[in-house]
């Protein structure tokens, strides 16, 4: 209701005066026009869902402001009636699936004994207490718990020795052999099985111990320690010993630095020429000269990359002081000590970094028992010093993420289980940092040099919660000889909110050891914006952000890897699938597109710390992480050739993943041959994409003349899309757009020739490859 007082002129108005609503005077020049609102040509999905402005960015605004994740995949849209209906069904398969864990859930509880009295563990037995940490990590079974579920695997040959071992559906091993059939399948031709492997050490040796000439079988077993020319003096010894603090010691806490410092001086008591023998001081030793010896050579070779490995290599220096530590500690296996325990977790990691994968595995074991026997896996006993009960769980924990990652890495039955153990996450605060015996400063108010092994710690349970609910159900996705694929699209769905466990992972992380990124780019994310390296950081801190996240990044990368040879076009050619095959599957395809996300993110963050820093020149984990990276972009690019401009990344990201192996290959000559093997895969899968998409060009051509000539003589025509049968809308929609059912059945034909990664599921293939020229790779 308005109320008028007077005129706009100030006089008094009249009862026979009208209201006048108009305040602008006659001379006032009229409004300019709107401007015109820009548009935006889609939101993404968060700034859809709060209905608010988005803007054409990638990273948008909004999402760059609240510091989240900005993505739009578009997996849930749905335009069509067919679309919406396989949703509906979708939607109630899951629901089905959700009661029965549910149901299975509840079984295992009540079935479950509970825990005795005072051994309760709140920080991992329960979700409330760990948000990143999915209910069933703690008390649920893995695969390896039920008999009635198998896994299958390839039987190959990694070593010198033609005898073969066996590696799990998530090893790399298993993955390269899917490839190897596709690729065999496209060129009608087989190679052996070690092209497709580097050289490494274990190829030339059949252990740390033997000489490169002789068998196992004629070796003097005899290992004493008198090989005094390949050990080290006093001096040689501080100089290696001084460089553990910085590398290993911040990212493997099992000493207390303090207390080895003063072990090691005990042991020149009395002599300034030798000291006493001690396996802990060997293998520290022995890690450091593997480490030190990569970095010199970088720095002494860094135009040398031989692919060729002998025994001066990076990878084995230091073997003689590994060798004298595994015969010191024969005398200690039946009374371990926490030292024992402690040679044997630096012994896995000498193994791992020297290629040694089934040793690495098989000394872990021991660990792993040893760790038990000495009754790790309890509560410390009350009267216990708290420096001591520190120690302890922090070695339990160092096994355990060991374990968990050679395990998934191995695709092995895990050995350790959640359920059977109840110690807690060691502290991290400032006490237990005062407590620990190193003098480092620390990170913020809550936040010390201990926290990253917490998180490293938190991050391999929730990976493994992930790990363990896949390959559960890995075998459900089998049908005797064939796959439904709608079971591998519901799986993914699942696998999807699986996930969501470590996105609450990566909010639990403390920005003090969180990499900031240039242009208010966000840490963990698949952004690949440039990292802001903090120029005055210490070189450990640095180290620890790196490590945390570029663990991540792989990670995630197993995780998702399998869904790309479970896509419909490599199971196509699978006896007994129906036309459900060529329906569409955007969760299983956005799988595969995050698995190319993270390993893109990875190569992208080791070119650049390689390229301007030394803080992971020689570290030998990082160069394993970059070869599973680089394998897996080779196998995304053939397998969604089509994907447009992802697949130019990645295809560009490969070329990156070498450039960053052959910077490895300057420290060790195992990276210069996995370089080598990256390029001339990728040499070959250029040369099978190039022939597709010639040939789809042709069928495309023909289609266009064919349906030219059926509009002439008004008989047939390309379906439209909306009037197209709801069997093949899907894929139509995802692929081949405006192509009718029987084109869309002739390229699938050329495609399940390219793309044929079917198998038998008790059957075994060979890890073969196939070379451009028919020639294997160089060096």
């Amino acid at each position: 209701m308005f109320t008028f007082v007077g005129n706009v002129d100030g006089s008094k108005m009249s009862k026979s005066d009208e209201p006048v609503l108009n305040f602008a005077s006659p001379d006032t020049q009229p409004p300019r026009p709107r401007q015109k609102r820009s548009q935006v040509s889609r939101a993404c999905d968060w700034c859809r869902v709060h209905r608010i402005k988005c803007d054409n960015n990638h990273p948008c605004l909004n999402c760059k402001n609240r510091g989240g994740q900005c993505s739009n995949d578009r997996t849930n849209e749905f335009r069509t009636l067919p679309h919406a209906f396989r949703e509906i069904e979708r939607l109630r398969k899951r629901n089905q699936e959700l009661q029965k864990e549910l149901e299975e859930e509840r079984s295992r509880n009540r079935n479950q004994a509970a825990p005795p009295a005072g051994v309760s563990n709140p920080q991992v037995s329960t979700s409330q207490s760990n948000p990143w940490v999915p209910p069933s990590a703690s008390g649920s079974p893995s695969i390896d718990d039920r008999s009635s579920s198998q896994w299958e695997g390839v039987f190959t040959s990694t070593a010198r020795s033609p005898a073969k071992t066996w590696y799990g559906p998530s090893s790399l091993l298993y993955f390269i052999n899917r490839m190897n059939i596709c690729l065999s399948s496209r060129l009608q031709e087989q190679f052996p099985e070690h092209f497709m492997q580097p050289n490494s050490a274990s190829r030339l040796l059949d252990g740390p111990a033997s000489p490169p000439d002789k068998p196992t079988d004629v070796l003097n077993q005899d290992l004493r320690p008198d090989i005094t020319k390949e050990y080290l003096t006093p001096t040689q010894e501080e100089y290696f010993l001084d460089l553990y603090w910085q590398s290993h010691h911040t990212s493997l806490l099992v000493l207390y630095e303090d207390d080895f410092k003063q072990h090691y001086k005990s042991l020149w008591t009395g002599s300034r020429k030798t000291r006493k023998p001690s396996a802990l001081v060997d293998i520290v030793l022995a890690l450091c000269m593997q480490y030190g010896m990569a970095q010199r050579q970088a720095k002494n070779n860094s135009s040398l990359r031989s692919a060729d490995i002998d025994t001066n290599d990076a990878t084995l220096a230091g073997r003689w002081h590994y060798c004298r530590c595994q015969t010191l500690l024969t005398c200690e296996l039946e009374s371990p000590t926490l030292s024992t325990l402690q040679c044997n977790i630096l012994s896995v990691i000498w193994l791992c970094w020297a290629s040694f994968q089934n040793m690495a595995d098989s000394t872990l074991a021991i660990a792993t028992r040893t760790a038990q026997m000495l009754g790790l896996h309890l509560p410390p006993p009350q009267d216990m010093p708290q420096r001591e009960k520190d120690l302890r769980k922090r070695l339990w924990w160092s096994i355990y993420v060991a374990e968990a990652k050679t395990s998934m890495k191995l695709g092995r039955p895990f050995m350790i289980h959640l359920s059977h153990a109840s110690v807690g996450l060691p502290s991290d605060d400032h006490e237990a940092a005062a407590r620990s015996g190193s003098d480092f400063a620390p990170l913020d108010d809550h936040t010390t040099w201990l926290s990253w092994d917490v998180h490293n710690t938190k991050l391999a349970i929730a990976v493994r919660s992930v790990y363990t609910a896949f390959y559960d159900k890995y075998m459900d996705i089998f049908n005797g000889d064939s796959i439904a694929i709608s079971t591998v699209e519901s799986h993914a769905d699942s696998f999807s909110t699986h996930m969501k466990s470590l996105e609450r992972w990566v909010l639990d992380v403390p920005s003090a050891l969180k990499i900031p990124r240039k242009d208010h780019g966000t840490p963990f994310s698949t952004e690949r914006s440039p990292l802001d390296m903090e120029q005055f950081a210490p070189l450990w801190v640095q180290r620890q952000r790196l490590l945390l996240e570029l663990l991540y990044h792989n990670l995630c990368v197993n995780l998702y890897r399998p869904f790309i040879w479970l896509t419909p076009a490599a199971l196509h050619s699978l006896t007994g699938l129906t036309a459900e095959s060529l329906q569409s599957t955007p969760f299983v395809d956005t799988c595969c597109r995050k698995c190319a996300s993270h390993a893109m993110e990875f190569t992208s963050i080791m070119r650049q710390v390689l390229s301007t820093t030394d803080l992971l020149t020689g570290w030998h984990e990082t160069f394993q992480w970059q070869w599973n990276c680089a394998i897996s972009l080779v196998a995304f690019v053939l397998a969604y050739s089509h994907d447009g401009e992802q697949t130019r990344a990645a295809r560009e990201a490969i070329d990156d993943a070498i450039d960053v192996l052959n910077t490895f290959g300057s420290s060790f000559a195992v990276a210069a041959s996995a370089a080598n093997v990256v390029r001339s895969l990728s040499a070959t899968v250029d040369q099978i994409v190039a022939s597709q998409r010639h040939t789809m060009s042709n069928l495309r051509l023909g289609e266009e003349e064919h349906g030219s000539i059926a509009h002439e003589d008004q008989s047939v025509g390309i379906m439209p899309l909306g009037e197209q049968p709801s069997t093949i809308v899907g894929q139509i929609d995802a692929v081949f757009p405006d192509w009718d059912g029987e084109a869309l059945v002739t390229v699938q034909g050329i495609l399940s020739g390219s793309m044929d990664m079917a198998f038998a599921i008790d059957g075994y293939n060979s890890t073969y490859t196939l070379w451009p020229n028919n020639q294997g790779p160089p060096g």
